[in-house]
């Protein structure tokens, strides 16, 4: 199973991650880093989790079919589509389509008293 781990930790510990791998050429678990748990929630919103869940194993497909399978207006989709592409969530295939690359997404974070 393909999995994504999205969290929430400095930068400099997923800069220092990137060095590491870099370094030394073995490629490591896919993972999603943010900077600050409001900056996850404004990238991963409701209807982005949904048009996620929607896209978990079915393969690549066009926005308007992804607009179907949620229910919404296919130019909201299509936003929501170019925010998680940029996120690195979803990818594009050689002839146009979207496809979410993963077989699951864990989410780590931990909430704390300052």
């Amino acid at each position: 199973m393909k999995t994504v781990t999205i969290d929430v930790r400095p930068l400099t510990d997923t800069l220092g991650d990137f060095t590491q791998t870099w370094k030394s050429g073995k490629p490591t678990a896919s993972r999603i880093s943010f900077e600050s748990p409001e900056l996850l929630f404004k990238v991963l919103s409701g209807k982005r989790w949904e048009l996620l869940n929607a896209m978990t194993g079915a393969g690549a497909m066009s926005i308007r079919e992804a607009s179907r399978r949620v229910e919404r207006d296919v130019k909201a989709v299509h936003g929501d589509v170019t925010v998680l592409l940029n996120a690195g969530l979803l990818s594009k295939t050689d002839d146009g389509m979207i496809v979410f690359p993963f077989d699951a997404i864990h989410v780590d974070f931990m909430l704390k008293a300052a």
